[in-house]
């Protein structure tokens, strides 16, 4: 029997065509109404830096006169686990139109890597940062709001330090400004065969005994789609990170100080490993620039487990920047009256607070040095355009 092999051949191209197409897709569900972005919207590279190659994920096109969003994720984690769940988010649907994004990998965390060669010298994590400049000149991109988890935050807040003119905001959730401690250091000696369960109680502590299909599910993916010995080798670059060098500025004391110059955001979950971490940074940090949000029933991935919240308060934070101003807030507010989702107004999960240290700072000098803050009732729209001048000369905590 004679077999037409150009229509075999044909058939076959539109099956691989049509299979490859699917995988590069990226969907959106609400209320069985489905939106597919284009293939061309979506552009995955590896891009060459003096300190190695990264895999970037490039989505949406760039415009003039918007920033980018430029993601890093955590150890442990590759920019599907750890922002996935984000984006992919009914409630991103807004931004995602608006702003494109940026996903950055570092170097051997993505999925299905190679094991690096013996002979590479993992980058540091100051030279991680200073990777990124080579990432926004490969796509073109001028400025970009930053969005990091832990490694991540970290990376990206030592950029804004030294590209202060690149970024134009940080989102930074559970970020530890210090250097590494005890515990980091005996997790940074342990083997590849263990760095899974190690890699889970640094990222989840609370949800080891709550929340066991996260645990499992992040354990699996650590276990079946990171390379190990890859891992080990970020999470001992992350281990081996010096201190930000950060300072909050005093008037009429530390003239020569040197912090981050853009607005931030500072997101922890109130059950996470991180709360002392990032209430220490924002104690740091300049208080008419920084908004710090812990969130409520919550552990170490707020991203992941309470998306909702993050994106409401994603949107807020980048229409206070003067971005967004489209989007329609009115059902946000609705929608945290009636469901709790960003500041809760029942009961005792209504918890909203504002530091006033320039106020207080002549009053309490040691409990600046404690806590970094004081507290004042404020609704979370303060964190909208319309108040953002209200708020400029605080350092805002915002519980939900």
């Amino acid at each position: 029997r004679r077999i037409n092999t150009v229509a075999l051949r044909s058939s076959l191209l539109q099956d691989w065509t049509k299979n490859t197409n699917k995988e590069k897709i990226i969907c959106y569900k609400k209320e069985g109404f489905k939106k597919q972005r284009s293939t061309q919207d979506i552009c995955s590279e590896h891009v060459e830096t003096h300190y190695g190659n990264v895999h970037c994920i490039m989505v949406g096109t760039p415009r003039a006169n918007h920033p980018v969003l430029l993601t890093f994720h955590d150890v442990g984690l590759n920019h599907k686990s750890c922002f996935d769940t984000l984006f992919n988010h009914e409630d991103m649907r807004e931004i995602n139109s608006y702003l494109p994004v940026c996903h950055v990998e570092a170097p051997g965390q993505h999925e299905g890597a190679k094991t690096l060669p013996s002979s590479y010298i993992y980058p540091s994590m100051d030279q991680l940062s200073e990777a990124l400049p080579a990432v926004l000149k490969h796509f073109g991109l001028r400025r970009v709001i930053g969005l990091g988890v832990g490694a991540g935050a970290y990376i990206l807040a030592k950029f804004a330090l030294n590209h202060p003119d690149l970024v134009d905001g940080l989102v930074l959730i559970n970020i530890n400004p210090s250097a590494a401690g005890l515990i980091d250091s005996v997790a940074s000696k342990v083997s590849s065969v263990v760095i899974q369960n190690i890699s889970v109680l640094l990222i989840f502590q609370d949800e080891i005994e709550t929340n066991h299909d996260l645990i499992a599910t992040y354990r699996h993916n650590i276990t079946t789609t990171m390379n190990q010995s890859n891992l080990t080798q970020f999470l001992h670059s992350y281990n081996n990170r010096n201190a930000l060098e950060v300072e909050r500025p005093i008037p009429g004391e530390n003239i020569n100080f040197r912090t981050l110059k853009c607005s931030t955001l500072l997101i922890v979950g109130d059950n996470s490993p991180a709360v002392e971490a990032v209430v220490d940074c924002n104690s740091k940090l300049n208080p008419t620039e920084t908004t710090l949000l812990k969130m409520a029933d919550c552990g170490g991935l707020p991203q992941v487990d309470q998306p909702a919240k993050v994106i409401e308060a994603l949107k807020y934070f980048i229409q206070g920047m003067g971005y967004l101003s489209s989007v329609s807030m009115t059902r946000l507010r609705s929608r945290t009256t009636s469901s709790s989702s960003i500041t809760s107004i029942d009961g005792s999960r209504s918890r909203a607070h504002t530091n006033e240290l320039q106020h207080e700072h002549t009053h309490s000098r040691g409990t600046e040095e404690k806590r970094g803050r004081s507290h004042t009732d404020i609704p979370m729209e303060s964190m909208s355009k319309s108040n953002v001048d209200h708020i400029a000369s605080k350092s805002s905590e915002v519980a939900c």
